[in-house]
């Protein structure tokens, strides 16, 4: 797919896809559920709960589809969709027969009927804990038990500890120490758990301007008593690196950290300023919860000097790397282009990355695709993120390499579930 994109579609994706990213609604707002699609009578059959954002003259609003069928060659219709106004996230522990939403502050329960409609039930609101809106990415939030849930929040530096059963908000932890002067925070769309522990990537990037900052490091959070820390890495003078917020697990146990698509994107833009940071790999040790000094990799090392970011994990044991195209994006890259452009522009082809050999080599029958990518699973499957140029969100099957379309969303679908 070559990139084609009116000035309005490219304005759109860079505010759609900035961070912070668009707001919720306030809690006063609350949507209105109806009916998913119909069942078949006596046939049980998967729920998966998926949200989308259209923007209509710079207003935002959401929708929240329940539907029982991913495979389908019409887009995905809203009919009868749970409408919130702004930004909306769907999130909760995968097969449980509720979801979660959020509005403003505010956390609202829904649980399935038998049917497979959504019902609402009760909210839980964080603005006690100073929290104004919710934002970013689903994945902010984890769940530990039925009875115990996190809530990773950046604009009050905290983790907010809640009961997900009781619908209520049980403590609060800082993380303040991870905040620096003048930049913007961000947490990874891909926290792991692993050790026994939650490990959250965590990037920075300045509070203006499209470059990066030179820090590192991450959450780690122990769910038997609630404490946490906040792990940075020391840079050597020669390791000049940024954004390093996406993460894997790899055979030896230990965590592998690299530098996000957008911070990919940003050097791709400024790579011919001898001061810009490069894209990098670093790795974890969630035993010892500590860097290893001895390790850095310049990712570009391994991909021909392509500005390469954001390892994966993918279905079957396999990891991914995505490479930035020059001619899958079609246009010519300038010191005036915009990250954010580069990294939701379908010019980004998909790699496996062999992590105790450190060599690349590309999926030839994988189509470069959107460079932020959100990885869904469904049941056996694992489906990847792609936005287009007539803003519409494509559902791809990652399992099987063959990147075919499964599902169609109208707007940008930045969160999914299977809730049943």
């Amino acid at each position: 797919m070559t990139l084609s994109m009116t000035l309005r579609s490219v304005r759109w994706l860079a505010l759609a896809l900035a961070l912070p990213l668009a707001t919720a609604c306030g809690d006063d707002d609350e949507p209105t559920p109806q009916n998913p699609e119909p069942q078949n009578p006596g046939t049980p059959a998967s729920q998966y709960a998926i949200v989308t954002q259209t923007t209509v003259d710079g207003t935002s609003t959401s929708y929240i589809a329940v539907t029982d069928t991913l495979d389908r060659t019409e887009t995905l219709p809203l009919t009868n969709a749970i409408e919130v106004k702004g930004r909306a996230l769907v999130f909760g522990p995968p097969k449980k027969d509720h979801f979660f939403v959020n509005s403003g502050a505010s956390v609202i329960r829904y649980n399935l009927t038998e049917a497979g409609a959504p019902q609402k039930g009760e909210t839980v609101s964080f603005q006690g804990r100073g929290v104004t809106e919710i934002t970013e990415y689903q994945h902010q939030f984890r769940f530990i038990s039925e009875t115990k849930a996190y809530f990773f929040d950046g604009s009050t530096t905290q983790l907010i500890v809640w009961n997900p059963t009781a619908m209520t908000v049980t403590n609060a932890v800082s993380f303040a120490d991870a905040k620096l002067d003048n930049t913007v925070l961000s947490f990874s769309s891909q926290p792991l758990e692993t050790a026994n522990k939650v490990i959250m990537p965590l990037g920075w990037r300045p509070s203006t301007g499209t470059t990066l900052t030179r820090q590192a490091g991450v959450l780690v959070v122990d769910p038997a008593t609630d404490s946490l820390k906040f792990v940075k890495k020391n840079f050597k003078e020669t390791e000049n690196c940024g954004y390093v917020r996406d993460g894997v697990v790899g055979a030896d146990g230990k965590i592998y950290l690299s530098t996000e698509a957008y911070g990919a994107a940003s050097y791709r833009v400024h790579k011919d300023d001898p001061a810009m940071l490069k894209p990098c790999l670093l790795r974890f040790d969630p035993q010892t919860d500590s860097f290893d000094d001895t390790y850095f990799v310049d990712l570009t090392t391994l991909t021909n000097g392509a500005a390469a970011g954001s390892v994966l994990q993918g279905p079957g044991g396999k990891t991914y790397l995505r490479v930035f195209d020059d001619a899958s994006y079609g246009s010519p890259v300038t010191k005036d282009s915009i990250p954010r452009v580069l990294a939701s522009a379908p010019a980004w082809k998909w790699w496996n990355i062999q992590l105790d050999t450190l060599t690349a080599t590309p999926v030839a029958s994988l189509p470069a695709a959107m460079g932020s990518t959100f990885l869904f699973p469904a049941g056996n499957r694992v489906l990847f993120t792609n936005f287009t140029s007539n803003s519409q969100t494509e559902l791809r099957e990652l399992t099987d390499e063959s990147g075919k379309v499964a599902t169609v969303t109208p707007g940008r679908t930045f969160s999914f579930l299977q809730v049943r």
